[in-house]
């Protein structure tokens, strides 16, 4: 599997592209999006050919207060279903579960009573086990799973390994490489997604790439890792996501080949609904700050403090990081 599948000009029929604006872009805004930005968000999509649309975290009130948080925080099944009705598109409705940070066995319910499609499991590697605990759980609730394992820049090659035969004895359907720091180059991300693949090849599992863009390379390394054969591919509409933000979707649907994507509608919804929020003082994407975590291989909540505070002094920034190494 060192290939590259197909070549520029192909289309990929293997290939889902996956919206995680609200997802990822709530950890912006604190997840308050209004209802029509959502909506929008949502009829863009399916006008735009994306597979999946992510509408947020399933996360525990009892760990997070719901009055601290906009809905999506949570994702209620009446909150996505005054979304989506009962979602009669082709594109499917996915949540994402933290591992300890979700209550599964209480507030999720059976997929033939929820308008959920895909549940995505995230964790750290030493979190594999309550992972698997909870794609079983999932799977046998009747949703497609994928394990999303975060900060993988940071895991050795044996750990990694070991993880990835874990998954693969399990049920998930898609296992998830994350550079959750945006420290990947495409060569060290192409690298991973051989690995990633090697195993999904012999377990019979699709591999999908989620980016971060703190060194500007979020969409470099996703069609990286997409021509050697991943195919879930994650974006958001102008990158919006933590930090530096992720892979932006009007790049990656002008990039691929396949008929069914088009570009019209996002740019009608980055006019209408991304420019009004940057103006509002939502922040996110590449700048100075993320850049030096992400060549530190660090995780980007001292560049977001920076951020935070207004701060323009890069130099003692850097001075500061390298102390702290």
């Amino acid at each position: 599997m060192t290939t590259r599948k197909g070549n520029l000009m192909s289309v990929r029929t293997d290939i889902k592209v996956l919206d995680a604006t609200i997802r990822d872009g709530g950890l912006c805004n604190n997840f308050e999006f209004s209802d029509e930005f959502v909506r929008e968000l949502y009829k863009t999509n399916i006008k735009s050919g994306v597979d999946y649309m992510e509408f947020g975290y399933k996360a525990s009130k009892n760990l997070f207060n719901p009055d601290d948080f906009g809905k999506w925080k949570f994702c209620d099944e009446e909150d996505i279903r005054a979304i989506v009705g009962e979602n009669v598109s082709d594109m499917k409705i996915a949540v994402m579960a933290d591992v300890g940070r979700c209550d599964f066995k209480t507030d999720f319910l059976p997929k033939s009573e929820s308008v959920i499609d895909m549940i995505r499991v995230a964790c750290y590697i030493h979190q594999i086990p309550s992972a698997i605990e909870m794609i079983e759980y999932f799977h046998n609730l009747g949703y497609e799973t994928t394990c999303n394992i975060m900060a993988i820049s940071q895991a050795n090659s044996e750990q990694i390994q070991e993880a990835l035969d874990m998954l693969g004895g399990s049920s998930v359907d898609v296992i998830y490489l994350v550079d959750s720091y945006g420290s990947l180059y495409p060569e060290s991300a192409g690298k991973l997604a051989k690995v990633y693949l090697n195993a999904a090849e012999k377990y019979g599992k699709s591999i999908g790439f989620h980016a971060h863009n703190n060194q500007n390379l979020a969409f470099a390394n996703t069609i990286e890792t997409m021509s050697y054969g991943v195919s879930y591919l994650d974006a958001t509409a102008s990158g919006m996501g933590r930090g530096a933000g992720n892979c932006a979707m009007e790049l990656l649907l002008g990039f691929l080949k396949n008929p069914k994507y088009s570009l019209y509608s996002l740019l009608t919804f980055i006019e209408k609904y991304i420019l009004p929020l940057k103006a509002d003082g939502v922040v996110w994407g590449f700048d100075v700050q993320y850049m030096l975590t992400g060549q530190l291989n660090r995780h980007p909540r001292e560049a977001m403090a920076f951020t935070s505070d207004k701060r323009s002094d890069y130099f003692e920034f850097y001075k500061e990081l390298l102390e702290n190494e």
